[in-house]
């Protein structure tokens, strides 16, 4: 049970300081695609451990398991596991984290079901309200509604729209409307709907966990802004800005008192007074580093087998 409680504890030192160290860096909001890249990898090595963990505590209390994980390895890299040593835990370890990964599954399901109801009725709605007129081009992308207040969001699906509402086009002006274009647009070909929905599945369905909390925010956050970057390099980084601003000024997200869109002025604020870029060598070393921290829980995990072959 070494090897199982040793990943075990690999998964849970990640999960408390990978968080602080990228709360403290200072680059994650001048590099938002690599911070993304970073912090999927840190949750991916998390699942990992537990997964390694799972699997080699299910070989250690059942023969069945063992023979499947173990049948094309030679003796000696059986034997370097020490499987027949099967303590008292490694049952209720294996069927607790296999639980764990089963109601994760199910928070994923859940969540992508719930964000493809909601866009069923978005898209009926938007038949009741923007009925499609004779001759109009079924594969425009663009639906204006009627509305008072300015809003805009994007669609996706089998034919993604983006929708605008009247009050914003009558804020937005010259190349605004095309930077929020391109910021949805951003989203949709980085296809950041899929980072919230494993977010979110994660956060809601281990709520006590604070690094899927902390996932689930900065994928919030970070998504936004490289959304924000994508449109700033097409149409300026002042267009954009006063795009974000015409959109919400309304909202009150400007001012003294917080608001669920608080983030907003450090958006604007971002793009008004944009930090230097991190060089193209150190944004190499970031990824590349980043890349290696799922492999180390399999390189703790194949240890004893290479070992056993060496």
């Amino acid at each position: 049970m070494m090897l199982p409680a040793a990943l075990l504890l690999l998964g849970a030192l990640t999960a408390v300081v990978a968080p602080r160290l990228l709360a403290r860096a200072d680059w994650t909001d001048r590099e938002p695609v690599v911070a993304l890249w970073v912090w999927q990898c840190v949750v991916a090595a998390v699942l990992l451990c537990c997964a390694l963990s799972m699997t080699l505590s299910a070989a250690v209390a059942w023969q069945a398991v063992r023979g499947q994980v173990f049948a094309p390895a030679p003796r000696a890299v059986v034997g370097a596991y020490a499987l027949g040593t099967a303590g008292p835990w490694a049952a209720p370890t294996a069927v607790a984290l296999a639980c764990g990964g089963a109601w994760t599954a199910v928070m994923l399901v859940r969540e992508v079901v719930r964000a493809r109801v909601r866009r069923r009725l978005r898209r009926a709605e938007l038949l009741v309200r923007a009925p499609r007129l004779p001759g109009e081009d079924p594969g425009s992308r663009l639906v204006v509604l009627e509305g008072e207040r300015s809003d805009a969001w994007w669609l996706p699906g089998a034919a993604p729209r983006l929708v605008v509402t009247t009050a914003a086009l009558r804020r937005l002006r010259g190349r605004q409307l095309d930077a929020l274009v391109a910021h949805e647009e951003g989203h949709a070909q980085a296809r950041h709907d899929w980072l919230l929905h494993c977010s979110a599945a994660l956060a809601g369905g281990f709520p006590q966990v604070p690094v899927f909390a902390a996932f689930r925010d900065e994928m919030h956050r970070l998504v936004e802004l490289a959304a924000d970057d994508m449109a700033s390099r097409r149409f300026g980084r002042l267009t954009t800005a006063l795009a974000l601003v015409e959109l919400n000024e309304d909202r009150g997200v400007f001012g003294p008192a917080p608001t669920p869109h608080a983030h907003l002025p450090q958006r604007v604020h971002r793009l008004l007074a944009p930090p230097d870029r991190l060089t193209a060598a150190r944004r190499l070393r970031l990824t590349a580093t980043a890349t290696l921290v799922p492999v180390v829980p399999l390189v703790v995990a194949f240890m004893p087998g290479l070992r056993a072959l060496g």
